[in-house]
């Protein structure tokens, strides 16, 4: 059976591909954007160890990184172990695992769109509802958070883009398992393990491509109208 020309089985692929990378944007935007929040405007020891550790995922081999998630999030592992006794969780070989797996691959990622969004903010803005008796949580409120709106959905399509074309880490954690943990990636590299499954893996490699331009696409987009509204805010902050 097709639908708009794609086997029901690669749509089922899609559609897991594309849960598992909402999933792992979704959980991984707050503690993102507070990393982002605190390398961009603290100053505290051991800094340079704080930025280095949540960029390590960018440099290690993501095979490193599956591996470190199995010791923790196994059976055997300290995290994976309490929430299976407590909480009757597991993480391993689930979809949920994916998740956890690309959410991790994408913090780099969004922790650095956001902190440039951050570091980008007119601090006047800040100092003048400061100067009219903005409290600390009203002031994040109504004027940093909106601000930091462009670069935290900038971050989102970086992740969602990362999310999607995360392999290594992944297969690593959670294996191969047709319908739980089998996402574009994955299938493509169990496509031409098969014979004859070049066709297949044309296909699923010609969307995960579409998928990822389009988020650069509009991660770019979103990048340049910051930009312009930046650039007019300090045009109309200098007639002012």
């Amino acid at each position: 059976m097709t639908f708009f020309g794609l086997p029901t089985e690669i749509w089922a692929i899609i559609g897991l591909s594309l849960k598992i990378s909402l999933v792992a944007v979704a959980i991984m935007m707050p503690p993102a954007f507070a990393l982002a929040w605190m390398l961009a405007r603290w100053q505290f020891p051991f800094k340079l160890l704080v930025d280095a550790l949540v960029h390590l995922p960018l440099v290690v081999p993501p095979v490193v990184t599956g591996w470190a998630l199995l010791l923790l999030f196994g059976a055997n592992g300290p995290i994976g172990s309490f929430l299976a006794t407590h909480f009757g969780i597991t993480l391993l070989f689930r979809w949920t695992g994916a998740a956890l797996a690309a959410a991790i691959m994408a913090l780099p990622l969004m922790v650095r769109a956001m902190r440039l969004s951050i570091e980008a903010l007119d601090m006047g803005l800040e100092d003048a509802a400061r100067t009219l008796g903005a409290s600390g949580t009203r002031l994040f409120l109504t004027v940093s958070l909106p601000l930091c709106v462009p670069g935290i959905v900038a971050a989102a399509i970086l992740g969602f883009a990362r999310s999607i074309g995360e392999f290594g880490a992944t297969i690593t954690f959670v294996s191969d398992i047709p319908g739980e943990t089998r996402t574009l990636p994955i299938a493509i590299y169990s496509a031409l393990q098969m014979p004859g499954g070049e066709r297949m893996a044309t296909s699923l490699a010609i969307i995960s491509i579409l998928l990822s331009i389009g988020a650069l696409m509009a991660s770019e987009m979103l990048a340049r109208r910051a930009s312009r509204g930046k650039a007019s805010g300090g045009r109309a902050n200098h007639v002012l």
